[in-house]
């Protein structure tokens, strides 16, 4: 695919700088490249190439399980055998298949007595649940942790439970979980139900009642959006059993049990409940993409780099979403990498880790093609991934940057460990000095960017992560999305500090140090 080989371009710089002169018949000796000769091979013409091919109308805006996601991972696959990159699952293959399923709203009633409400009137839910229940086992904030928990001396298996958001407090007002004002992650409202409902499970609770009043109207918007467009919520296929779980309005809880706002200790309370609501769900075929370079001297070690494959699809007008920049910036920059990383080992430059190249599906849908690969299905062990740089939107201009555009939002380099951040920061002045802009890695940045892309899977899995990033901007999930309004110097530009990032990280002698608690 490259014009010309990395080894001549290395000697053809070079001798830009000589005063010598060196006539047509001096024999060209091999020269091995170096890393900025590498990064090199990120070009523009490529980048565009690939990028209205991969953004065009001919791939229906990629949509998660779609004719046109299933255009994107074929071509993603292309373009590696191409390259002579093998795939990264048995036997070279390069599809990991990802089961997913449409959860559509759930139809039903919930029956408090003689109150009889709907789906959608007072409470909310997204998951099917039949059954009555006579007494409910209130249990607090749900919490369990090693030092603490809310189910102590209760048994809840098979049994209904009722709890409520937030985490307890010191008569001092500080937090009991961390020991100070900082509320802990069972606060996170990205966490809060998910993490809850994990414990529920493993307790053996039928069902769960959460009660945030705070946050309730947030959840009822996303379940008005649902039903208006009928689209349902896509979620993983889940073999185990999980605990229905039922949003309720506070007014209703305090009927239940008017001590709710003031008491934390577990009890139980009779009650006379029942549900009948029942699941419509629909299964959905997907696929992530792996593709996979040996290293050389530490072949069990893996840098994973990720970019999402998905995107929104075709609007209710008919328009189609092409997502050049989400994420098909993402998409086309790791195909160059890859061809950068293919050329070193070529030339006998193969790294010392092993470099992985996942592209992702359902990351619009909620992370899913990530979440299936780090919490399901591990190609290659956790345990042995040294790092992940995800790439999503990185070649479009924040209008708040239009003043100063050689920059990238990078966020998370820091929350892991030390090491990351510190070598991030040497590259970039080393190679590519382009601004590394720290705005949304404040943790407590409103737009919460940190749980919205793929490395999150990551991160919770104590795996050090970047997440490059360019803001959004007037076309984001629009139609206007196009390969034409991509800045195409700075996608290189960013492509090649991720690069020498990723080849850095993939030729240290030691992998990075963990030192630092997630978040």
């Amino acid at each position: 695919m490259k014009k010309l080989s990395l080894a001549v371009a290395a000697l053809v710089l070079s001798c830009n700088g000589s005063q010598k002169t060196i006539t047509e018949n001096t024999a060209l000796a091999p020269v091995k490249p170096d890393v900025t000769n590498l990064a090199t091979s990120i070009s523009e013409e490529e980048l565009r190439e690939h990028l209205f091919t991969y953004a065009s109308d001919d791939f229906e805006g990629r949509e998660t399980g779609k004719e046109g996601q299933k255009k994107a991972a074929a071509y993603i696959q292309k373009a590696y055998e191409d390259l002579g990159i093998r795939g990264g699952l048995k036997d070279g293959a390069y599809l990991q298949k990802v089961p997913l399923e449409m959860a559509k709203l759930p139809t039903g009633t919930m029956a408090m007595g003689d109150q009889v409400m709907e789906n959608g009137q007072g409470f909310l839910t997204f998951t099917g649940l039949e059954g009555e229940f006579t007494s409910v086992i209130y249990v607090g904030y749900g919490i369990e942790t090693e030092n603490y928990s809310d189910y102590k001396g209760i048994d809840v298996k098979g049994k209904l439970v009722m709890l409520k958001a937030g985490e307890p407090k010191n008569t001092d007002g500080t937090y009991l979980l961390t020991g100070t004002n900082e509320a802990s992650k069972w606060s996170n409202i990205s966490e809060a139900i998910e993490k809850r409902a994990e414990v529920a499970k493993e307790k053996g609770a039928a069902a769960m009642i959460y009660v945030d009043e705070a946050n309730f109207s947030r959840y009822n918007r996303y379940y008005e959006y649902m039903k208006a467009n009928n689209g349902g919520r896509m979620d993983l296929v889940s073999t185990e059993e999980k605990p229905g779980m039922i949003l309720l309005k506070k007014e209703h809880a305090e009927t239940i049990f008017p001590d709710i706002d003031s008491q934390i200790k577990s009890e139980v309370i009779p009650a006379d409940l029942t549900f009948n609501i029942e699941s419509r769900n629909e299964v959905v075929d997907s696929e992530n993409v792996v593709a996979f370079i040996k290293g050389s001297e530490y072949p069990d070690q893996y840098v994973v780099i990720s970019s999402h494959l998905d995107h929104i699809g075709v609007n209710a007008k008919g328009e189609i979403n092409n997502g050049a920049d989400d994420d098909g910036s993402g998409t086309v920059a790791m195909l160059e990498i890859a061809e950068a990383f293919k050329i070193a080992a070529d030339e006998g430059m193969t790294p010392k880790r092993s470099v992985v190249f996942l592209h992702v599906t359902g990351e619009e849908k909620g992370l899913l093609g990530s979440r299936y690969y780090t919490d399901v299905d591990p190609v290659f062990p956790l345990d042995q991934t040294v790092a992940n740089l995800n790439i999503d939107m990185i070649g479009r201009i924040d209008p708040k940057r239009e003043g100063n555009r050689n920059y990238i939002y990078l966020i998370g380099s820091d929350k892991l460990s030390s090491e990351l951040h510190e070598l991030s920061e040497n590259i970039n002045s080393k190679y590519t000095n382009i601004e590394q802009d720290y705005t949304y890695n404040d943790e407590n940045d409103p737009n919460r960017f940190y749980y919205r892309s793929d490395h999150y899977n990551f991160a919770k899995n104590t795996i050090p992560i970047f997440f490059y990033f360019n803001g959004t901007h007037a076309d984001y999930h629009r139609p206007g999305d196009t390969p034409d309004k991509i800045n195409y110097e700075l996608l290189k530009n960013r492509a090649q500090l991720i690069f020498h990032t990723a080849w850095e990280i993939a030729n240290r002698d030691s992998r990075l140090v963990v030192d630092k608690a997630a978040k």
